[in-house]
């Protein structure tokens, strides 16, 4: 006693007074902290290849198990994960009761219970780390009984289960409809094409201007054999009889070949009405037809693909570990904390013992 009544109100300050305030908080006014701990990944299963159109629309399924961690860490963090705890008032029945000791409540003195106020509050109670190496997230809650933070780090898990859940579904209906989608679209260009082609037929009187063309040109070869056997006729004809009465009727039949064969000539490659003239527009409707007739085959497949993903869950939570009901509370740590107020109120009253000193010598 004799020696605290020799230091000066300096060390009291520093020293005395906050070690005494330290052992008061920590031992009388401090409430217990219980704080439970649950563990958990997400888990994405093996996914067989996918066709172009899936790897595509991947991003719309959350494909990488790691989206979903943060999404469940971020609605942790979050101001719904709140209002989910909010739907009984659990969060302020835990945090604000008149066990707890005024230090530690929420909103003592009843003048700051807002809902931003419970956030900030909420912030400093609740905690999500993901480990990137594991891939396991750690959901720390704390309160003050071992129930309240038990049943607080449940409903959050519960919440964080059911937002992956949503994601899920919701990337998977996406994915259908916009599948679904390109598959109405490729079905109206097919017809288009298809009704297109049977239009031009109709315009043209022309079904297929290849198979067309050949059979003319098979045609024209006949009668060019044709007009050759009536020619050498003819020429035979006019050495052994000049007057011959079949000259005159083989004259008529060559002449005739020979407007047979430019007409059937005309018809294949002559004017704009010619197959060859209606060969160009045939083929690129049929290019038209054959392309949309592809690409609806391909929309059906990945339609197929998608309703197929759909009925697999992409990713779900797995519990590696249950919220834990503590037995014991974690904090405050009340040894530790008094001792290191006393620590560092004695390093501050050292040093500005020697700062005071220091100068008290230099004025002397």
């Amino acid at each position: 006693m004799r020696w605290l009544r020799k230091q000066g109100p300096l060390f009291w300050v520093t020293v005395l007074v906050p070690a005494l305030l330290a052992g008061l908080y920590f031992g009388l006014l401090a409430s217990d902290v219980y704080i439970s701990e649950s563990r958990f990944v997400v888990r994405s299963p093996e996914k067989p290849a996918r066709s172009g159109l899936g790897m595509l629309l991947s991003t719309a399924g959350f494909s990488n198990a790691s989206e979903e961690v943060r999404a469940a860490q971020g609605f942790i963090e979050s101001r719904d994960a709140l209002s989910s705890l909010e739907r009984d008032a659990l969060a302020r029945k835990a945090w604000g009761n008149d066990h707890i000791s005024l230090f530690n409540r929420f909103d003592p003195i009843g003048i700051a219970g807002s809902f931003e106020e419970l956030y900030l509050y909420y912030s400093g109670k609740v905690g999500a780390e993901y480990d990137t190496e594991t891939g396991i997230t750690t959901l720390t809650v704390r309160a003050f009984s071992p129930q309240d933070a038990q049943a607080i780090n449940r409903r959050l898990l519960e919440g964080a289960e059911a937002l992956v859940n949503r994601l899920n579904q919701r990337g998977q209906s996406d994915l259908v409809r916009y599948a679904e989608g390109e598959v109405e679209d490729a079905r109206i260009q097919a017809r288009n094409a298809a009704l297109a082609l049977a239009s031009y037929r109709n315009q043209s009187g022309v079904l297929d201007p290849e198979r067309q063309g050949t059979v003319q040109l098979q045609m024209v070869s006949k009668l060019q054999d044709e007009l050759i056997g009536a020619r050498m006729q003819l020429l035979q004809l006019s050495e052994a009889a000049a007057q011959n009465p079949q000259i005159p009727l083989l004259k008529i039949r060559i002449a005739g070949l020979r407007k047979a064969i430019d007409e059937q000539i005309g018809q294949v490659a002559g004017n704009s009405k010619s197959l060859s003239a209606t060969a160009v527009q045939y083929q690129r409707l049929q290019l038209q037809r054959e392309y949309s007739d592809r690409r609806l085959a391909a929309a059906l497949a990945a339609l197929q693909d998608a309703r197929n993903e759909a009925r697999r869950q992409s990713a779900y939570v797995e519990r590696v570990a249950q919220p834990s009901l503590p037995d014991a509370a974690m904090e405050p740590r009340r040894i530790r904390g008094f001792l290191a107020t006393l620590t560092v109120g004695l390093v501050a009253w050292g040093i500005l013992s020697m700062l005071l000193a220091g100068v008290r010598e230099h004025k002397g």
